[in-house]
């Protein structure tokens, strides 16, 4: 755990991804054989970036948008794994 004292999580609204983001994300998800484009969750999982960055540490972020698509791909709701993670963002600083 961090010393300093976490700012209270903001949840961010999702902002809506640009076109030139929307087509990176399509074109990765078929480099990596993903069915179809993933970018319907890409403002929610910027915004959980963010706020892990600010909440944890700025490292913590990516890392933690991995950990959701894991808990995904392992049979989570995206809105179950992005829930538990605000809640641990939340509880890091206490």
């Amino acid at each position: 755990m961090s010393d300093r004292q976490s700012p209270a999580p903001t949840h961010e609204a999702p902002e809506p991804i640009g076109d030139e983001l929307a087509r990176w994300v399509t074109e990765l998800s078929s480099a990596l054989g993903l069915p179809g484009a993933h970018v319907a969750a890409g403002g929610e999982l910027l915004a959980l970036t963010r706020e892990v960055a600010h909440g944890v540490t700025r490292p913590a972020g990516p890392l933690a948008t991995y950990l959701v698509g894991l808990a995904v791909a392992s049979g989570r709701t995206l809105d179950d794994a992005v829930a538990v993670t605000r809640e641990t963002v939340a509880r890091w600083g206490r």
